[in-house]
Order: C-alpha cells, then sequence, then structure tokens
C-alpha cells in the first residue's frame, strides 16, 4: 500500500488530531497507541519514517507529554517503533501484510479489474473503446511523436527561465483573456502569413492542446444525440471526445480526395459538427482536393453545421507547398479552425488553439475560463517570444528536413517488401506512413510479434468505427532515430515477407 501521511511532521500530526478528536471514551494514550499502531500496520506510515518528537505531538495535539511517552513507549516495546538516540523515533523495518492478504484475498493488478466492478458510466465504457491506439511508448513506430531528440532544450529552457522570473504578479491570479496577448499576436501573424487564416489576434483562444479544444466545441455547440460527421478512417481522439459527449458519430468515408461528402447519409438528422483533416488526412494521409473543400463549405451552409478544421501537422511537407487552410477560402466561413503545438514542438507542453468566428469569441472565452481555468502564462509568453524571435520557423526547417531523412530511411528499410507487393502512402507530407495489408489476420500477426520487439505498430482498422475496418499500418517516423528505424523497418520487411510467402 502506498503511504498516505508524508514524511512531513505537520501532515502527521495533522491526521492524529482527526484522528483524537473523534468522540471515544478510550483513554487518549491509549487511542494514540491504536491510531499509530494501525497506520503502521497498514503501511501508511512507512518503515524508517520519522515521527514528530513528543514534544512537538504533546504541544500540537493538546495532550500532556507523559500520555504521548505512554503510547510511544508501548510502540517501542513492541517493535513497531524504534529509537535512535540523537536523531529521533522512527518506524521500524517491520513489513506487515495487509487486510486484503490476511483474510485470504488478493487485490487484481491496477487496470486489471473489469468494466462492470469499476461502475463506470455507459459513456465512460464506451469511451474506453476508443483508447486501445494509446501507447505510453515512443520510438519506432510509434505515430504522431516529434523528434524530441532535436528539440532545443537549451534555448527553451533559457526562455522559460526568463519569462517565470519576469512573471507579472496579475498573472497568478485566475486570468478570462484567452491567452496571453503577445502569443495570439504571435499566432495570428503565423497563421495568416503560412496558413491562409483569416482572423485577428482576439479570435484566437488559447487552450490545453487540440483535445481540449474538441472537448470545448462538444459542449458548447451541440447537446446529447445530436449528429457529428467524422472521417472514416479517422482521428480517434476526435471521435472518443464526441462519443463521450453523447454525440451520434456518423462516419464518412475516405477516398483519394479527402471526406467524401457525397457519400455522407442523405435526409434524417443534419450534422451539427463536421471534423475534418483537409491538409493532410489522418491517418490515410491524402489531401482534400479543392472540388471536395468547396463542395464541404457548402454542405455545412446548408445543414448550419460548423466544419472542425483539424490542422495538426500541415508544417510539414515535401517537395509540394503548403496548402492554403479550409477556414480561409470564403468569408464567413462556418469553420473552426484548431491548431496544436503537441506535433511540431512537443506533446508535453500541452497548448493547442482555437480560431474562432468572432460571434463565438467571448461565450468560448468565458466558458473556457469557467471549466478549465486559464495559466500557464509564463509558459506561453515564452513562446510568444520563440515565435516572435523566428525559432520557431527555424525548428520546422530543421524538422521538415530531419523528417524527410527518416521517411526516406524507413521507405529504404522496407524496400525488400515493397518490391514484393507491399503499398506505402504517398507520404508528401506529416510524420507517418500507412503501409497497406491484404487482410486483418496479417494485421494482428504483426502488431503481436512487434510488442515482442519493442516495436510499436499502430493497426489501421482501429481508426475505423465500422467494423471491420481496413488492414494496415500506421508507422510513425518522426519520433525515432535513424538506426531504430532501419533496425524496426527491417525487422518488419523480413515479418512481412514471411507471413505473405513472397
Amino acid at each position: 500500500m502506498e503511504p498516505v501521511i508524508g514524511d512531513d511532521a505537520d501532515w502527521t500530526t495533522e491526521a492524529l488530531g482527526i484522528e483524537l478528536a473523534s468522540l471515544s471514551s478510550a483513554p487518549l494514550a491509549q487511542r494514540l497507541y491504536r491510531a499509530l499502531r494501525t497506520w503502521i500496520q497498514e503501511g501508511r506510515l512507512v518503515s524508517g519514517q520519522r515521527l514528530p518528537s513528543s514534544r512537538r505531538l504533546a504541544q500540537e495535539l493538546s495532550l500532556g507529554r507523559n500520555t504521548v511517552l505512554a503510547a510511544i513507549d508501548q510502540l517501542i516495546a513492541e517493535g513497531f517503533l524504534e529509537s535512535r538516540p540523537g536523531a529521533g523515533t522512527f518506524i521500524a523495518d517491520v513489513a506487515f501484510e495487509t487486510t486484503a492478504s490476511q483474510s485470504g484475498k488478493t487485490s487484481p493488478p491496477l487496470g486489471q479489474t473489469t468494466v462492470g466492478e469499476a461502475e463506470l458510466s455507459s459513456r465512460g465504457v464506451q469511451l474506453l473503446e476508443f483508447c486501445a491506439t494509446l501507447d505510453n511508448r515512443f520510438g519506432a513506430f510509434a505515430p504522431g511523436v516529434p523528434a524530441l531528440d532535436r528539440f532545443p532544450f537549451e534555448l527553451w529552457q533559457r526562455l522559460l527561465r526568463r519569462h517565470l522570473h519576469a512573471t507579472p504578479t496579475q498573472w497568478l491570479d485566475y486570468q478570462a483573456q484567452g491567452g496571453v496577448p503577445a502569443l495570439r499576436e504571435a499566432l495570428c501573424d503565423y497563421l495568416r502569413l503560412s496558413r491562409s487564416v483569416r482572423c485577428r489576434p482576439e479570435q484566437i483562444l488559447i487552450v490545453q492542446g487540440a483535445q481540449q479544444g474538441f472537448e470545448l466545441l462538444a459542449r458548447m455547440l451541440g447537446d446529447v444525440g445530436d449528429r457529428v460527421w467524422v472521417e472514416e478512417p479517422g482521428y480517434n481522439g476526435a471521435q472518443a471526445c464526441f462519443s463521450a459527449a453523447g454525440f451520434d458519430v456518423e462516419p464518412v468515408p475516405v477516398d483519394a480526395e479527402g471526406m467524401s461528402v457525397e457519400r455522407a447519409p442523405v435526409g434524417g438528422v443534419s450534422p451539427r459538427l463536421i471534423h475534418v483533416t483537409p491538409s493532410h488526412q489522418y491517418p490515410s494521409g491524402v489531401t482534400m482536393s479543392l472540388a471536395r473543400r468547396l463542395a464541404l463549405l457548402e454542405v455545412a451552409e446548408h445543414h448550419r453545421a460548423w466544419i472542425v478544421e483539424d490542422d495538426y501537422d500541415s508544417e510539414f511537407r515535401y517537395g509540394q507547398r503548403p496548402i492554403a487552410a479550409l477556414q480561409g477560402l470564403v468569408d464567413g466561413a462556418r469553420v473552426i479552425y484548431v491548431g496544436t503545438f503537441s506535433k511540431v514542438l512537443y506533446p508535453g507542453l500541452r497548448l493547442g488553439y482555437l480560431v474562432l468566428p468572432e460571434p463565438l469569441v467571448l461565450p468560448f472565452r468565458r466558458a473556457n475560463a469557467r471549466l478549465h481555468r486559464e495559466g500557464q502564462y509564463s509558459l506561453q509568453a515564452a513562446l510568444a517570444e520563440f515565435i516572435a524571435q523566428g525559432h520557431f520557423s527555424r525548428h520546422v526547417r530543421r524538422m521538415r528536413d530531419c523528417y524527410r531523412q527518416r521517411q526516406a530511411r524507413l521507405r529504404k528499410a522496407l524496400a525488400p517488401a515493397v518490391a514484393r507487393g507491399l503499398t506505402l502512402s504517398e507520404g508528401q507530407a506529416g510524420m507517418h506512413l500507412v503501409a497497406w495489408l491484404d487482410d486483418l489476420e496479417t494485421e494482428r500477426t504483426l502488431v503481436a510479434r512487434a510488442v515482442e520487439q519493442d516495436i510499436t505498430l499502430s493497426p489501421l482498422s482501429r481508426y475505423y468505427l465500422r467494423q471491420p475496418g481496413r488492414p494496415g499500418l500506421v508507422l510513425g517516423y518522426a519520433g525515432a532515430r535513424e538506426d531504430e528505424i532501419e533496425r524496426a523497418g527491417s525487422w518488419l520487411a523480413g515479418e512481412w515477407l514471411a507471413l505473405s510467402g513472397a
């Protein structure tokens, strides 16, 4: 059992004070003795932990010192405590069985209880179904992980230290500005120039990652039972968010031109939200054609739906000019642009942003401050300087070259399998490739065998809401070193060749 009382004497005396305040007819020395003995047996006080002095316990618990000494002396005599001359009184190094083990019962490891035992809501149970693609590992071939080994940490730490040192006092209070103004201004300039987004700084709302942005959109723009269109296959994070919100999530097929709006459901309930990744569809990697973009804008206007444009990694294109954002194609488009720094910088930064149509700015800002609270203003200020001084654009250029090289290394490692029929996605953008497979059995076998090699293979079929999905593998290469890519790619090529009998 994990200790619940820390080494700090304040916590120990406060906990004992609560225990002794309860009604009881037993003498105080006996009650103090029983409380300490029980906590030691249960592991709440751990071996080697120092107790407060008898004088301090007597003073803070309003007890006579002889009362405290009587309880401590009894525990020392029984071996629960030990006195170290000149150092104090400590919990003895004795192992005790927990109540569960004493009764002959054993607790299952964390995470191995059934859903019924956990008493989750129906939405909670449904949410867990979207967690299969999550993985705590990174390297080859975890998708969505940037090159953490290439991030300029020393420069970033200097900026952080400077802004933490100069934090204005008012930033320590609750905030409802929508984010640090300097960051919103820097982002506005960047988005207008690089992504053709139409916005003013006031339209940008800083959130704690794109995922929180999706949750805010779901709360503010839809009600339980509303319909949402998502791409098929599509991003599990958005699928999970909209499903957990109680929406009717309707998958719309993706082909070589992106979401095929003409194949969306006809008649019935109109969609309230439409989630798309038009610049680089996740996970297939295709780019939505201009004709499809215009058609999607028309459909959204017809249904009075909001398009959620998820622009998660548009900075990384190889041999192509960047594609303008859907949001900037026409005036007054019903588009909410969602961006994140998780891919271009690092996921632990937990910063993203929404570009909102002007009527939604104030309601979203107020709701975000109420539900999630704004914070990390010193971090936001450091990021604003990182962008304004050109470090951001230079880092993007370096990562673009790095990812181009890492993708080439992956293609080289897989070349023997490609020569025998393995099909890879074009890879003209982004941080991953898709390897298309012929059957689900091959997909399952490769995923299972990869675990033994400490390789992360993300099955493409899991990105489909309608099962069975198309078999394949989503191969992230951005976060893996070249030697890892070569080792894992060569292994994958060999396994695929063996399974396919090529």
